[in-house]
């Protein structure tokens, strides 16, 4: 009985969400961990592909991340880089007979991440951007000047109040150990998305990420006022409360 009054509770807010036109009612898990590749899909449908270009980070191997249905199914071009060398021979081998597509062993920070997309000729206003670093993605981000993606697809700290803006101090030697210590609340990318001149879009529903478009793509008639709808998810992903193991460590107020 409860699985079905479950069941019914999640077709009736997909309902709300459609007639809404809130993308978390298109959200399809085709490659995508958590149902990014429908909405990406709907962002493309309501304002067009430019190049057909993507650039993703963070992508391990390849086979779960958000732009391999672009590159597998759409055949667009794009980049993927990935730090770890074990993951990065499987995303090599993976997506060796995609001539557009290249695959990059790099450890990416705000330091050199235009460096890495200069000497890789993205283009300076491709398609999409998906940040995943489990970690430095605020500092990534903002790093990023002299490119404008049209989408930018960049995980967020559910378990910080979406009101707080909170942004985990800068540290290229991070690594993700599990907890809740990493990366910026919904508050703070979206102050920063802002300033970049994007509008938030959406949010998808288990609570890590965040879809951002640039500003004069944003019109009425095609997404939600942010201002008026309430994007944040909250955490449904991990074994502590719906999310990870609580960490307290040194926060920036940005």
């Amino acid at each position: 009985m409860y699985a079905f009054m479950q069941n019914a509770s999640q077709q009736n807010q997909q309902q709300r969400w459609l007639e809404a036109g809130d993308l978390r009612a298109f959200e399809r898990q085709v490659y995508s961990q958590n149902g990014e590749d429908g909405i990406i899909q709907e962002i493309l449908y309501r304002i067009g592909t430019s190049r057909g270009f993507f650039l993703e980070f963070g992508v391990e191997s390849g086979i779960e991340c958000n732009c391999a249905r672009l590159a597998l199914e759409e055949h667009w071009d794009g980049v993927f880089i990935e730090s770890d060398e074990t993951h990065f021979k499987e995303l090599r081998n993976r997506y060796r007979d995609f001539k557009g597509v290249q695959c990059v062993n790099a450890c990416v920070t705000s330091l050199n991440i235009e460096t890495l997309l200069e000497a890789n000729h993205v283009p300076p206003d491709f398609d999409l951007l998906s940040i995943d670093i489990d970690g430095n993605d605020y500092w990534v981000w903002s790093a990023i000047t002299r490119w404008h993606p049209r989408i930018v697809v960049i995980e967020y700290n559910a378990a910080l109040p979406p009101t707080q803006k909170r942004v985990m101090q800068e540290n290229i030697n991070h690594r993700w150990d599990g907890t809740s210590y990493y990366g910026a609340s919904l508050a703070s990318l979206a102050a920063l998305g802002r300033e970049k001149g994007y509008e938030l879009v959406a949010t998808n529903s288990r609570g890590v990420n965040a879809f951002f478009v640039t500003q004069e793509l944003v019109t009425c008639d095609k997404f939600l006022d942010p201002h008026v709808h309430y994007h944040y998810s909250p955490p449904s992903y991990g074994n502590y409360l719906g999310a990870h193991p609580p960490r307290s460590g040194p926060w920036i107020e940005k």
